[in-house]
């Protein structure tokens, strides 16, 4: 099956194509095969999305929130109407199963969309008084050309996370998608132009790196948004300070999971799993250090071994099927590689831990027990599905555990005792932080990191802030007076 778009780009509310870019192929994780191919953006292709990009900005910024509102809520519907059209698209492009992209790709996307175009018109600014009659008020403009940089586990819903709110507040937006997973914010771009958008307020252009640094150093862009690898953050945070540029960051993690021996076994399995197993592990907020209260370790071990069991790896677009492959041959050789060193360094193996022999990025669902704090997979990013099980005895002790790590971007905790759930939550130093619960994000709550995790939120009211300069009036009623 063959899923080539009309050309590589989408700029001025058009696609094009040039050819002397760098090839890109895009590879379907299930099987190997290419299924489109693709090139980056050139030079002249990069300028042309910026004039677009800059000459549209201006009467869209100039529009009220409403009328940009509408656009946005358009182009949600739109998104519901054509949900499984694009959650093949998404699962070829990400090997993800169609039972998990049906819910969890275009359909988010769609509610950020709606969301953020329910606020467009109630964003304003506000009346302040003064001494002496005086009074000031502010206007929240847009901040002018936004550059997004997604990544490759949710390629459509993170292009609607960054253009909703940046196109609400009157910005245009260039998007570079990951290169492994160019192709649904192309048809993001056909959406919104299809929903009322003008022309070159959303540009796509496709590339490798050297493409989305040329975005981020250009003058006129004012904003950057990206998530991505630690790595990358800091090369785009540094090139974005030099023009002193607004930035948003999402980045990794390496997050805890704390499950207290009061807590309900069955729901804190199903916590670990879902936070460590959807999407085949690829999502960086995913709790893959899993600290289990010692007097129910081994029940819970047992307990999720027998769940691992029943998953159903194979075939994505098979709607049974719940696990499927890596993003890459890349990826798989990454986590084949953490799973060598788990076993090196004394982890026990306990289910899973091996490439499947079949066609396509595919390895086993793994956990790892007796692992120790020091250890490899205990301290950096898998990005897949390897979890690691640490025993602890205290409430003190593993919070102090929990929080030993450069990253902070979500936490976790299991326990029927609401009052001590609370005080880890205040403990936790991560951005995000779940009771009872794991990975559950919808558009309404503010999601980033602390620490190495990232700089500024997305989604919610915050993410508004994140597009906008506030501009402040002063009124003085009052003569002017000078002490000579």
């Amino acid at each position: 099956m063959k899923f080539q778009p009309k050309a590589s780009h989408f700029i001025d509310g058009e696609y094009v194509e040039s050819t002397a870019g760098e090839p890109i192929e895009v590879i379907y994780p299930a099987t190997g095969e290419t299924i489109a191919r693709l090139n980056a953006a050139t030079p002249a292709i990069v300028e042309k999305a910026l004039q677009s990009a800059k000459s549209a900005q201006k009467n869209w910024g100039a529009a009220t929130g409403a009328e940009r509102g509408r656009v946005l809520n358009r182009a949600a519907e739109i998104l519901r109407a054509t949900n499984y059209d694009l959650s093949v698209l998404e699962t070829h492009d990400t090997g993800k199963p169609i039972q998990e992209t049906l819910v969890a790709d275009a359909s988010i996307g769609a509610d950020a969309l709606e969301y953020f175009g329910g606020l467009a018109a109630s964003w304003t600014g506000e009346y302040i008084t003064l001494a002496n009659g005086d009074f000031a008020f502010t206007i929240p403009e847009p901040l002018g050309v936004c550059v997004g940089i997604g990544a490759w586990n949710y390629p459509i819903q993170i292009a609607c996370f960054k253009a909703a709110p940046a196109l609400a507040c009157g910005n245009a937006m260039i998007f570079k998608p990951s290169e492994t997973t160019p192709l649904s914010a192309l048809k993001l771009a056909e959406v919104l132009v299809q929903a009322g958008a003008p022309k070159g307020i959303f540009n796509v252009v496709q590339g490798y790196g050297d493409v989305g640094a040329a975005l981020v150093a250009d003058r006129r862009v004012a904003k950057v948004s990206l998530t991505g690898s630690v790595p990358t953050g800091r090369k785009v945070y540094a090139a974005a300070a030099e023009g002193m540029k607004h930035i948003t960051m999402e980045l990794g993690g390496k997050s805890p999971l704390i499950v207290f021996d009061d807590a309900n076994l069955e729901s804190a399995v199903s916590g670990a799993i879902v936070g460590n197993f959807f999407s085949s592990g690829q999502i960086c907020s995913n709790g893959t250090r899993v600290f289990v209260q010692k007097r129910i370790k081994a029940a819970f071990l047992e307990r999720l071994c027998s769940r691992l069991a029943s998953a159903r790896i194979g075939d994505p677009m098979d709607p049974q099927v719940n696990f499927g492959p890596m993003i890459s041959q890349r990826q798989l050789e990454i986590v084949k590689t953490y799973i060598a060193q788990g076993l090196a360094e004394g982890a026990r193996l306990v289910y899973g831990g091996f490439q499947l022999n079949r066609p396509g990025f595919f390895v086993q669902p793994t956990v790892f027990a007796d692992v120790t704090d020091e250890m490899t997979i205990a301290r950096e990013e898998i990005f897949g599905p390897v979890m690691s099980v640490l025993e602890f005895d205290t409430e003190e002790e593993v919070v102090v555990r929990a929080n030993a790590t450069e990253f902070g971007l979500a936490a976790g905790v299991f326990t029927d005792d609401l009052t001590r759930a609370h005080r880890v939550s205040k403990a936790f130093e991560a951005g995000i932080c779940f009771i009872n619960t794991y990975n559950v994000m919808p558009v309404e709550i503010p999601v980033g990191g602390s620490k190495l995790s990232g700089v500024g939120r997305e989604n919610s009211k915050i993410a508004l802030q994140q597009y906008t300069e506030m501009k402040t009036i002063y009124v003085s009623l009052n003569e002017v007076r000078a002490p000579y």
